[in-house]
């Protein structure tokens, strides 16, 4: 949690107020075992959750359980908890996987969920796909209720006060003109991309863009296919960003560097697990533009890959659960700090 002198943290905990305003847009991706949880906290202490992990005990196969022992729930609690924020304001799911919504259920039991974003209903091609899509969802639903609800379009902007956030695609629609300054052609655009690993749901994910001054955070959580691919190609129709969070946990349907040419991010992270993304052809495509450094929510055990160096690893086995904490200054400059080790690096303006 932020530094506080004892008793104004006490007040804080009595009263419900926010943390003072910091000047910082602060983004923690949270160790979710190769599924996303990121939360976003403005300086004006409104938090965006994009995403919340799996369910239970962290697999496909888990249902929603007892919020205590729920891992991922638990470890966006605590995330939650450093930032010094009481509730998620706002909660984006980027689609209806159980890696990326299956903790929903157990975090709404652990503290308020205000503002519910999404896109519409998964096909039942999606439950056949993945069993278990469709009961989730349900659920999910259920417990929308208590909250606001926006389904946005590609081109809407999302209510964040001081901080841009644009929708660049959902349910399988993309932008249909350039972002301000974007409109580019890209040059390395090759043939029509990588396919898609996942063809029901991952597509469809809801994709944004964030910017708070000169500093522009890119996540498309699971985008893939055709989708992903138009964003960039041709046309880049984004523009660029210092930081990108790598589509589809660094699969190889990720892997495409006419985006990476495209969005040139200083920074570029996975939110992989031991055995889950963080595939061959991402780890080449990074290291063939070497203006990227890349970083990886856990040390992977994929056969056939040369992991980035420690420091840049937040997690070297399963026997921590350490966030990459990302803290980001209206001039563009942003740190990332391992919160295994503790150590920041700085990219200036």
């Amino acid at each position: 949690m932020k530094r506080l002198a004892g008793g104004l943290l006490a007040m804080l905990m009595l009263t419900g107020a926010a943390s003072p305003a910091a000047n910082t847009l602060d983004i923690y991706f949270i160790d979710v075992e190769g599924g996303q949880a990121t939360l976003m906290v403005t300086p004006a202490g409104e938090s965006f959750l994009i995403d919340a992990g799996f369910p239970s005990d962290g697999t496909f196969a888990s249902k929603p359980g007892d919020p205590a022992k729920a891992r991922d729930a638990q470890r966006i609690l605590a995330a939650v908890r450093d930032a010094g924020v009481r509730q998620i304001d706002h909660l984006m799911l980027t689609h209806y996987h159980a890696d990326h919504m299956g903790g929903v259920i157990e975090l709404a039991q652990l503290l308020p969920i205000r503002h519910f974003i999404d896109h519409a209903a998964p096909s039942a091609e999606a439950e056949v796909i993945v069993p278990g899509t469709m009961a989730l969802y349900d659920a999910y639903v259920a417990l929308r209720a208590s909250g606001t609800h926006t389904e946005p379009k590609p081109g809407d902007r999302l209510p964040l006060a001081g901080v841009d956030v644009v929708v660049l695609a959902s349910a399988g629609d993309i932008l249909t003109a350039p972002l301000t300054g974007a409109g580019q052609p890209n040059p390395t655009c090759t043939g029509s991309g990588e396919p898609a690993q996942e063809k029901t749901e991952n597509p469809r994910s809801t994709a944004i863009r964030v910017q708070f001054g000169a500093f522009r955070f890119l996540n498309v959580g699971d985008l893939s296919g055709a989708p992903l691919f138009a964003l960039t190609c041709p046309t880049n129709l984004i523009g660029t960003a210092q930081l990108y969070l790598i589509a589809h946990h660094g699969g190889n349907d990720g892997a495409d560097p006419s985006l990476f040419a495209a969005v040139k991010p200083r920074v570029a992270i996975m939110n992989n697990g031991p055995r889950k993304g963080a595939q061959a052809r991402t780890f080449a495509t990074i290291r063939g533009i070497r203006t990227i450094d890349g970083w990886q929510l856990h040390r992977s055990d994929n056969a056939n890959i040369e992991n980035f160096a420690d420091a840049r690893i937040a997690n070297l086995d399963e026997n921590t659960s350490a966030w990459l904490k990302v803290s980001a200054s209206l001039d563009g400059s942003f740190t990332v700090t391992n919160g295994r080790t503790g150590q920041s690096t700085a990219y200036p303006r």
